[in-house]
């Protein structure tokens, strides 16, 4: 039976080349255990595996396990794998099914209420999936996963769709600088980039969906992967000598189509310089005082190959504007460490035109 339950699972890999067990390997017996894995693949998913006479039936989630009742995500059925899948960890070569990195995101064990041909219905009991599911069969492969229980945390709300960067006041730096926090501002083009279920959306000031012209911070919410959150910044274009090119910038904000986009990307490569956290897990962090946004903000590491967290100097504004001058930068933004973001709470102090080099 487990062979023939495994026949499929077999017939898509190349042994010879993935690191993925083949259900050939002695496996420790058990009973009622799980594995969610993030698989960065080509489209990035997580993968539920529930143990089942004696294979691991599988179904590709592509976001995520839903932390709350209110929003069912898809969830397409997959081939049986094997057990010793659930520990496996690596990276499934490019040209192979399934290639890229794949991470265990959670295990645990599951008490089984209920397995039908269109119905599953279990309680999860690992460190981030926990309480009941119901897997729904729509038709063909295609599922829903829906969340009985109520949301762990009965405060979270579902991310807002119109989040945009939030207004500055301008001027000059603020007279009791130990009450602020300033970092240096490239005068780029100031955005919120939101990612849910490891997809990013890049949204500037105007309502815009700047998402389709800057193809490059798409890994930007393969990075994030299952966090939820929106992060406010600017995104940047730099030329040959290190600087900020308004041009360049400009002409990848005017793109048109995928391909333009793509072409432009390799030609002029965009960055985004996170700043702030206006949204995380289910709450909006805003009225929060910077000093713990901050936090928020640092522990999620934004740091790759298109975007970096900005540095941020408590105190340091006369400074840090001084180092902007010279560097020909555009300014200096100034966030009150106690405070929640407001516009008198972010003051944008610009480097005077005739003064930089």
């Amino acid at each position: 039976m487990e062979e023939e339950a495994l026949a499929r699972y077999r017939a898509k890999r190349d042994f010879a080349r993935t690191p993925e067990p083949s259900g050939d390997e002695e496996a420790p017996a058990g009973a009622g255990r799980f594995v969610v894995q993030e698989h960065h693949a080509t489209s990035m998913h997580w993968d539920l595996r529930l143990e089942r006479d004696g294979v691991l039936v599988s179904w590709a989630v592509p976001k995520g396990i839903p932390p709350d009742p209110r929003v069912d995500h898809l969830a397409v059925h997959t081939e049986d794998h094997p057990l010793l899948y659930l520990d496996f960890e690596g990276d499934i070569p490019k040209g192979e099914y399934g290639g890229g990195r794949m991470r265990v995101w959670d295990r645990g064990t599951y008490t089984c209420q209920k397995w039908e041909d269109a119905e599953v219905m279990v309680t999860l009991a690992g460190e981030r999936a926990r309480g009941r599911y119901v897997l729904i069969r729509t038709g063909g492969d295609q599922w829903l996963l829906h969340r009985q229980d109520p949301a762990e945390d009965p405060t979270r709300e579902r991310m807002p769709a119109t989040l945009r960067p939030g207004p500055m006041t301008e001027g000059p730096l603020p007279e009791d600088p130990d009450a602020w926090s300033f970092e240096p501002t490239l005068g780029g083009h100031r955005v919120v980039v939101s990612s849910e279920g490891g997809r990013a959306r890049v949204v500037d000031g105007a309502g815009d969906d700047l998402t389709s012209r800057l193809p490059e911070l798409r890994d930007l919410g393969r990075a994030l992967g299952a966090v939820s959150t929106a992060l406010e910044g600017e995104v940047v274009v730099t030329g040959a000598d290190g600087r900020p090119d308004a041009g360049a910038l400009a002409r990848r904000l005017e793109a048109r189509g995928d391909a333009a986009a793509r072409r432009l990307a390799t030609r002029s490569p965009a960055a985004f310089l996170a700043a702030d956290v206006v949204w995380l897990e289910g709450h909006d962090t805003t009225p929060l005082p910077f000093r713990q946004r901050r936090l928020l903000l640092e522990r999620l590491e934004v740091a790759g190959p298109a975007w970096r967290t900005t540095p941020s100097a408590p105190g340091e504004g006369t400074t840090l504007l001084a180092a902007a001058t010279d560097q020909g930068l555009a300014g200096v933004v100034a966030r009150r460490l106690d405070g929640p973001r407001t516009p008198e709470n972010v003051r944008h102090t610009p480097v005077p035109s005739s003064e930089r080099r």
